[in-house]
């Protein structure tokens, strides 16, 4: 069994039947993607749209695509025909373009409202402020082929726990205030070094990429 295959299996054995793993493949080569794909793994995020695309018209079609890194708008054209999940949505210039290039494909295309929870500024993302007058005003209707259905975070960089479950805590509540109002089923928090801490706070999405492939290659 190779490294992968028992990583992804042990995942799959360790998560809750309502965590989705998301296999973050970004800069991994398709033959990495093709061993987690036979161990039964179906959902890959990546966070460059040319990458995914290539990968998108490589490999099998079931795979469902999840873009989890930030989107310039003027690329948003080339995922529409198949992305599954847009987890960075975190300006209204990008729903707009979502919105048009998903009525182009006939499509209704899934986001996540990207919200900014980490004190470090290099993260991109709403401010909760600004997420809450978004869904407040349900901005989101002015979008009918964009589908908001949860929210997306990411924590601090840093080795101190109490302060990433701080951040945590902090969307789960913003999260908890509207899942029922506007339907939400997915609260994507959590990567290889904190999500057993993000999974306290009730993730239902983790974006796990080197606990799975191993170190990144920054060289592709």
């Amino acid at each position: 069994m190779s490294e992968i295959t028992q990583n992804i299996s042990q995942f799959k054995a360790s998560l809750s039947e309502k965590v989705t793993l998301v296999a973050v493949s970004k800069t991994k080569p398709n033959e990495d993607i093709e061993e987690a794909y036979a161990a039964g793994q179906r959902v890959f995020g990546e966070n460059k749209i040319q990458e995914m695309t290539d990968k998108w018209e490589a490999l099998p079609k079931d795979i469902q695509w999840h873009m989890i890194g930030h989107v310039q708008t003027n690329k948003v054209k080339y995922m529409a025909p198949y992305v599954s999940l847009i987890h960075s949505a975190d300006r209204l210039k990008l729903f707009k373009e979502i919105n048009k290039e998903a009525k182009k494909n006939d499509r209704i295309i899934d986001v996540l409202l990207q919200v900014k929870i980490a004190e470090e500024d290099s993260k991109f993302g709403m401010s909760p402020e600004n997420a809450k007058e978004f869904l407040e005003h349900n901005t989101a209707n002015n979008y009918p082929n964009v589908r908001v259905v949860g929210l997306m975070g990411m924590a601090s960089f840093v080795d101190d726990e109490t302060q990433i479950s701080r951040e945590f805590s902090q969307l789960e509540k913003i999260y908890n205030t509207f899942k029922d109002t506007y339907g939400f089923k997915v609260l994507s928090m959590g990567m290889s070094g904190d999500y057993p801490i993000a999974l306290k706070h009730g993730s239902t999405m983790v974006r796990v990429g080197s606990a799975i492939f191993g170190a990144r290659n920054y060289d592709n």
